[in-house]
C-alpha cells in the first residue's frame, strides 16, 4: 500500500534545481487522464453541498457545485481534471513545462477531453490577483501551495478558497486528493482515484520483478561540495519504491533537514551510500550536470562510478516524477521503466 506521507517542499526542489541543478502500460497508457468515470460518480452535486472545509488560513464555505475552478500550487490541477473539472485557470509553472507552455501531462489530458486549456497566471509572491478575479472562479483550490495569509484574505473575497490544513507545502498527496474531491462534491471519487494510482504502480512493479533485488538512494546537490538525500517518505522516493525498488535504509539514519523530507549530508559522506545499487537524481541543465559529475568525491560513489544512475535531465520529467497524482503517475511510469532498466544493466 502507498503510505500517506508529507511530500518534500516545492521550495526545496526549486532551490536544488536552481543550484545544480504503463500500466504497463495496459492499465495506464500515456495520456491517461486518471479519471474514474469522467465527471465522477461520487456524491457530486446531489446532497454533497453545502461543504465547509477548514484550513490553516480560514474556512471555505462552498454552497453549490463549482463550475469555474481555479488552482494554485501543485497537484490540484491534475486532480481536478481527473475528477472531470478542467480548471478555467491555474498557476503557471514554467520550469516544469514543455514547448506547449504547459506541463505536458496536463496539456495531454485536457486536449484528450476536448476542453479548453486553463489560463495560466503568475503565482508565488507575485500572485496575479487581477488575473484570478477576471476568471470569475466559483472556488479556488490551493491545498498544496504556499499562499500566505495576506493572499488568502484577498482570495477568499473572490471565491471560497481551500488552503492547506497545516503548513504551506506540507499536505500529503492523498490528503490533497480528499480535500479537492470534497470541494468539488465528489468525496467518494477520491478513493477511486487513489486505488487507480495504486494499481498502476503495482502493475508496473509486477512487470519488473527484478527491481525488488535492488536498493537505491535519491540524491540532490545545492552547489559544489554538497550532497543531499531524500528520505524514504518523500514523494519522489515513494514513487520509485512503489515500482518495486528498495530505498537504502541508510537514508533514514541521517539527520533530517528541518522543514523538508531530506537530509543534507555533505559530499564527504557520499561513501555512506555504498550499499545503494542505484542512484536517482536530477540536473537543471547540461552545464550543471558536467560540474556535478566532475567532482572527485561524487564520482567515487559506487553506483555513480558504475554508471548505475537514473537521472532526469528534462524539467517536465523531473517535475512529474516528484509528485503523486492521477496524471503524473502514469506519465512518469511510462518514462521511468526504460531509464531504470538501463541503470540496472550497469549494476551487472
Amino acid at each position: 500500500m502507498l503510505i500517506s506521507t508529507r511530500p518534500g517542499r516545492r521550495a526545496l526542489a526549486a532551490a536544488a534545481s536552481a543550484a545544480v541543478l504503463t500500466l504497463v502500460l495496459g492499465a495506464c497508457g500515456s495520456g491517461d487522464d486518471g479519471a474514474s468515470g469522467g465527471s465522477g460518480s461520487g456524491k457530486k452535486g446531489d446532497g454533497a453541498f453545502p461543504v465547509s472545509i477548514k484550513s490553516a488560513l480560514g474556512t471555505a464555505e462552498i454552497t453549490e457545485e463549482p463550475q469555474r475552478v481555479v488552482t494554485l500550487g501543485q497537484g490540484s490541477t491534475e486532480t481536478a481534471i481527473a475528477l472531470g473539472h478542467t480548471p478555467v485557470g491555474m498557476e503557471e509553472y514554467p520550469w516544469g513545462s514543455d514547448k506547449t507552455g504547459y506541463m505536458p501531462w496536463i496539456h495531454e489530458a485536457v486536449k484528450k477531453k476536448g476542453d479548453k486549456l486553463p489560463k495560466q497566471f503568475k503565482g508565488g509572491e507575485e500572485l496575479d490577483i487581477e488575473a484570478i478575479t477576471e476568471l470569475e472562479p466559483d472556488v479556488i483550490l490551493a491545498p498544496w501551495s504556499g499562499i500566505t495569509q495576506k493572499q488568502y484574505d484577498i482570495l477568499k473575497d473572490i471565491a471560497p478558497t481551500v488552503a492547506y490544513p497545516d503548513k504551506a507545502w506540507s499536505t500529503n498527496w492523498d490528503q490533497q486528493m480528499d480535500i479537492i474531491a470534497k470541494a468539488l462534491g465528489q468525496p467518494e471519487d477520491s478513493k477511486k482515484l487513489k486505488d487507480k494510482i495504486q494499481k498502476q504502480l503495482s502493475a508496473a512493479a509486477e512487470s519488473r520483478p527484478e527491481y525488488k533485488d535492488h536498493t537505491f538512494s535519491y540524491i540532490y546537490t545545492t552547489g559544489p561540495g554538497t550532497l543531499g538525500v531524500f528520505r524514504s517518505e518523500e514523494q519522489r522516493v515513494e514513487m520509485v519504491s512503489e515500482l518495486g525498488l528498495k530505498s537504502d535504509p541508510v537514508v533514514d539514519t541521517f539527520k533530517e533537514t528541518e522543514g523538508t523530507d531530506s537530509s543534507l549530508i555533505g559530499l564527504e559522506n557520499g561513501n555512506k551510500l555504498k550499499n545503494s545499487d542505484l542512484i536517482f537524481t536530477f540536473y537543471s541543465d547540461a552545464k550543471s550536470r558536467e560540474q556535478i559529475e566532475g567532482q572527485k568525491l561524487y564520482k567515487a560513489i559506487p553506483a555513480i562510478k558504475k554508471g548505475a544512475v537514473v537521472a532526469g535531465d528534462e524539467n517536465p520529467f523531473v517535475t512529474a516524477s516528484s509528485m503523486i497524482n492521477p496524471l503524473t503517475v502514469p506519465w512518469s511510469i511510462e518514462r521511468y521503466l526504460p531509464m531504470i532498466d538501463k541503470a540496472i544493466e550497469k549494476t551487472k
